[in-house]
Protein backbone atom coordinates (compact mmCIF):
# COMPACT_ATOMS: atom_id res chain seq x y z
CA UNK A 1 0.00 0.00 0.00
CA UNK A 2 1.30 3.40 -0.91
CA UNK A 3 1.61 5.94 1.90
CA UNK A 4 0.71 8.68 -0.59
CA UNK A 5 -2.81 7.23 -0.84
CA UNK A 6 -3.26 7.53 2.92
CA UNK A 7 -2.08 11.15 2.81
CA UNK A 8 -4.55 11.97 0.02
CA UNK A 9 -7.47 10.48 1.93
CA UNK A 10 -6.42 12.24 5.13
CA UNK A 11 -6.12 15.58 3.32
CA UNK A 12 -9.61 15.25 1.88
CA UNK A 13 -10.96 14.27 5.29
CA UNK A 14 -9.37 17.25 7.03
CA UNK A 15 -10.56 19.66 4.34
CA UNK A 16 -14.11 18.31 4.50
CA UNK A 17 -14.13 18.45 8.30
CA UNK A 18 -13.03 22.10 8.33
CA UNK A 19 -15.55 23.08 5.65
CA UNK A 20 -18.28 21.19 7.48
CA UNK A 21 -17.58 23.03 10.75
CA UNK A 22 -17.44 26.42 9.04
CA UNK A 23 -20.67 25.88 7.14
CA UNK A 24 -22.48 24.46 10.17
CA UNK A 25 -21.55 27.44 12.32
CA UNK A 26 -22.70 29.78 9.58
CA UNK A 27 -26.12 28.14 9.64
CA UNK A 28 -25.78 26.45 6.27
CA UNK A 29 -26.37 22.89 7.36
CA UNK A 30 -27.60 21.68 3.96
CA UNK A 31 -24.43 22.85 2.25
CA UNK A 32 -22.35 21.28 5.02
CA UNK A 33 -24.07 17.96 4.37
CA UNK A 34 -23.49 18.25 0.62
CA UNK A 35 -19.82 19.03 1.25
CA UNK A 36 -19.52 15.91 3.40
CA UNK A 37 -21.19 13.77 0.75
CA UNK A 38 -18.94 15.23 -1.97
CA UNK A 39 -15.85 14.44 0.10
CA UNK A 40 -17.06 10.89 0.61
CA UNK A 41 -17.63 10.45 -3.12
CA UNK A 42 -14.13 11.76 -3.91
CA UNK A 43 -12.54 9.33 -1.44
CA UNK A 44 -14.61 6.43 -2.80
CA UNK A 45 -13.53 7.23 -6.36
CA UNK A 46 -9.87 7.20 -5.29
CA UNK A 47 -10.31 3.89 -3.47
CA UNK A 48 -12.18 2.27 -6.38
CA UNK A 49 -9.39 3.34 -8.74
CA UNK A 50 -6.79 1.74 -6.46
CA UNK A 51 -8.82 -1.48 -6.16
CA UNK A 52 -9.14 -1.57 -9.95
CA UNK A 53 -5.36 -1.34 -10.29
CA UNK A 54 -4.98 -4.15 -7.73
CA UNK A 55 -7.33 -6.45 -9.67
CA UNK A 56 -5.49 -5.60 -12.88
CA UNK A 57 -2.19 -6.54 -11.25
CA UNK A 58 -3.62 -9.83 -9.99
CA UNK A 59 -5.07 -10.61 -13.43
CA UNK A 60 -1.69 -9.96 -15.07
CA UNK A 61 0.08 -12.01 -12.41
CA UNK A 62 -2.06 -15.10 -12.97
CA UNK A 63 -2.48 -14.59 -16.73
CA UNK A 64 -6.27 -14.38 -16.91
Amino acid sequence: MDVDLIYKIAAVGILVAVLNMLLSRAGRDEQALLTTIAGLVVVLIVIVREISELFELIRDLFGF
